[in-house]
């Protein structure tokens, strides 16, 4: 009987949480799926069996494909900056070509984008985005280049560029702390014997840092992939996916087709796309560290 309580008493401490996971977590992705296979509105009580004909209109449709392309550009602008001049970022904190004290006001600086509500990020911009009064295109015209000034939010080729540039101010400097924190746990001695040995800093870096952070760096690798295929705040609050529908993300063109022009469960077809990405990413993010692990 002791032994009975013994094995299953981590069993009954983990039920609370798998419980919460089931109800909070679980419950409604199943519920979004089922969701997916009907064709309903939110002021109808009737319920159409659609089977998979939803999925079959958004292979078809072009404004899905296009806020697809605008995820993954997003993506990988975001691994780019985030994550690897994140780093760099951190390297260069932790050298000894900064002062601890300039170290540390540059952290604070670069970490406090990350704590402002995405509404004051999304207000700044857009002002100075502004084409007729914003710092950028006043700097721009002070710099002689008055001919690259323009509306930025407002045309296509420049809109979802100025959003992914504005995501990459705010949460750059997150990443790099998180990468300084993995920093200051490898081992001293590991430099000292590279600067014996007569290593740069150039060559510590690539040699030391990269490979004893590189757990921390699938896991912010992980993070970042996630933030982009479901970014939605940034989009909505500065240009709800306009000009001409060209900035949309699948989070966005959810919530369009779910709530604005009320096709729920066209809407939840998208969801279980971006779920489906989601895992398919994470799985393969799970292998490759596995594998490096080896």
């Amino acid at each position: 009987m002791r032994r009975l309580r013994q094995r299953g008493a981590p069993y009954a401490l983990m039920l609370p949480a798998l419980l919460l996971m089931a109800v909070f977590v679980y419950l409604p992705i199943l519920t979004n799926i089922r969701f997916s296979v009907h064709r309903w509105s939110f002021l109808s009580p009737d319920w159409t069996f659609v089977g998979a004909d939803n999925y079959r209109r958004l292979l078809a449709d072009p404004l899905f494909w296009a806020a697809m392309y605008n995820n993954f550009l997003y993506a990988a602008i975001s691994l780019l900056v985030q994550v690897g001049l994140g780093l760099v970022l951190a390297g260069l904190l932790e050298s000894p070509l900064f002062p601890r004290r300039l170290s540390a006001f540059f952290r604070v600086a670069l970490f406090v984008p990350s704590v402002l509500p995405i509404t004051v990020v999304g207000t700044l911009w857009q002002l100075i985005y502004q084409p007729s009064f914003g710092l950028l295109n006043a700097l721009l015209e002070a710099m002689g280049q008055a001919d690259l000034a323009r509306a930025w939010l407002g045309e296509e080729p420049t809109a979802l560029l100025s959003l992914i540039a504005v995501s990459q101010w705010q949460w750059t400097g997150y990443v790099a702390v998180l990468f300084i924190v993995a920093i200051r746990a490898i081992p001293k001695e590991l430099y000292e014997a590279a600067e014996i040995d007569g290593a740069g800093l150039v060559r510590q870096f690539f040699a030391i840092t990269v490979p004893s952070v590189r757990n921390t760096t699938f896991v912010l690798t992980m993070i970042t992939i996630f933030g982009a295929i479901k970014v939605f705040d940034i989009v909505w609050v500065m240009t709800m996916g306009g000009p001409n529908d060209s900035s949309h993300t699948l989070a966005t063109y959810m919530y369009r087709s779910a709530f604005q022009t009320d096709r729920v469960g066209y809407g939840a077809a998208v969801a279980v796309v971006m779920f489906a990405l989601s895992a398919v990413f994470g799985i393969l993010n799970l292998v490759i560290q596995r594998r490096g692990e080896r």
